[in-house]
C-alpha cells in the first residue's frame, strides 16, 4: 500500500509540474505573441504568408473547419463519454466531459478579456481585436485529449496519433484560413494541456482501491515518438522564425515570397510541436490515472 501511495504521490507531482508548465507557456506566448511588436509582426507574416498555395488546400481546410460546431462538439462529447461508461468507468466519463467544457467555456472566456493592444503592425486587423486563444483549435485539442483518456490501453496509441494528427491540422486550418493567428492556435493547445493535467488530479483522487498500474500499458516508445517529433518541429519553428526576426524592419505586406513561406511554414511547424508535445505528455502517464482494477 505504501508503495502505491508513494507512485500515486510521484503522479500527482507530475501532474501539477505539467499544469503549471503550460500556464507559464501560455503567460510566455501572450506575452510575446500579444503585447510585443516582432511578435504580433511575426504572427501578420504568417498570416500574409498563407496565400502562398491556398488555392490548393481551400477544399480541406474548409471541411475541417466546418466540421466543428456546438452540435457537433456536443455529439463528440457525448460519444467520449458512452465509450467511459461502457467500460465501467463513471469517473472518467464525467472527468472527460468536464476536461472538455472547461477547456472550451476557458478558452472563450480568455479571449473575451485579454485585450490586444495596437502595435500597426496589422491595420487590415487591428479592429478584430484578441483572437487568443483560438476556439475551433481548443475544440479539436480537447476532443483528442479526451479520447486518449477514454480509449482502451490497446486502442490509446492509434487514438493519440490520430487525435493529436486532426487537433494539429485544425490549429494549421485556422492559420491557413486566416481564421487566427499561431500564437492563438499555441495558446489553445497549452489551455487544453493545463486542464488535460487537472483533469489528471481528479482522476488521481477518485481512484479505486483495486486500481492496479501495469507497466504493460504504458506507451513509453509511443509517447517519445510524439514527444521527440513536437520537439524537432518546434526547434524548425523556433529557427524559421528567428531567421524571420531579422527582417522585422520591413511591413509584412512588402515581404518577398520567400519570408512569406518562412514565416507561413515557422508558424506551422510550432502548431504541430505544440500539439504533439501537449498529446505526448498526455499519453505519458494515462496508464497511472487509467489504470486496470483487480477482479
Amino acid at each position: 500500500m505504501r508503495v502505491r501511495e508513494t507512485a500515486r504521490g510521484w503522479t500527482a507531482v507530475w501532474l501539477v509540474v505539467m499544469a503549471l508548465a503550460q500556464a507559464v507557456a501560455f503567460l510566455l506566448v501572450w506575452r510575446f505573441g500579444v503585447h510585443t511588436r516582432l511578435g504580433q509582426w511575426l504572427d501578420t507574416v504568417a498570416l500574409t504568408g498563407n496565400r502562398i498555395g491556398q488555392s490548393r488546400i481551400d477544399g480541406p481546410v474548409d471541411r475541417i473547419l466546418n466540421a466543428m460546431s456546438v452540435v457537433s462538439l456536443l455529439v463528440v462529447t457525448a460519444m467520449i463519454g458512452f465509450i467511459a461508461l461502457i467500460r465501467g468507468r463513471k469517473a472518467l466519463a464525467l472527468t472527460a466531459t468536464l476536461l472538455i467544457a472547461g477547456a472550451n467555456a476557458s478558452t472563450q472566456l480568455l479571449k473575451h478579456y485579454l485585450v490586444r493592444p495596437d502595435f500597426g503592425v496589422d491595420p487590415q486587423r487591428a479592429a478584430v481585436g484578441n483572437s487568443l486563444p483560438s476556439g475551433h483549435t481548443a475544440v479539436a485539442a480537447s476532443v483528442a485529449v479526451a479520447l486518449i483518456l477514454v480509449l482502451p490501453a490497446k486502442l490509446r496509441v492509434l487514438g493519440a496519433f490520430l487525435g493529436a494528427g486532426y487537433a494539429a491540422a485544425a490549429g494549421v486550418a485556422t492559420l491557413s484560413a486566416g481564421w487566427h493567428r499561431p500564437s492563438d492556435a499555441v495558446a489553445a493547445y497549452l489551455v487544453v494541456g493545463g486542464w488535460a493535467a487537472v483533469g489528471g488530479l481528479v482522476l488521481l483522487f477518485f481512484q479505486r482501491e483495486r486500481a492496479e498500474v501495469s507497466p504493460a500499458d504504458a506507451h513509453r516508445t509511443a509517447a517519445a515518438l510524439l514527444g521527440l517529433g513536437g520537439v524537432v518541429a518546434l526547434v524548425a519553428s523556433g529557427l524559421a522564425l528567428a531567421w524571420l526576426a531579422a527582417r522585422s524592419g520591413t511591413p509584412a505586406d512588402e515581404l518577398t515570397r520567400r519570408p512569406l513561406f518562412v514565416g507561413y511554414a515557422g508558424s506551422a511547424a510550432g502548431i504541430v510541436g505544440t500539439m504533439a508535445v501537449v498529446a505526448a505528455l498526455v499519453l505519458a502517464v494515462v496508464h497511472r490515472l487509467v489504470p486496470r482494477y483487480r477482479g
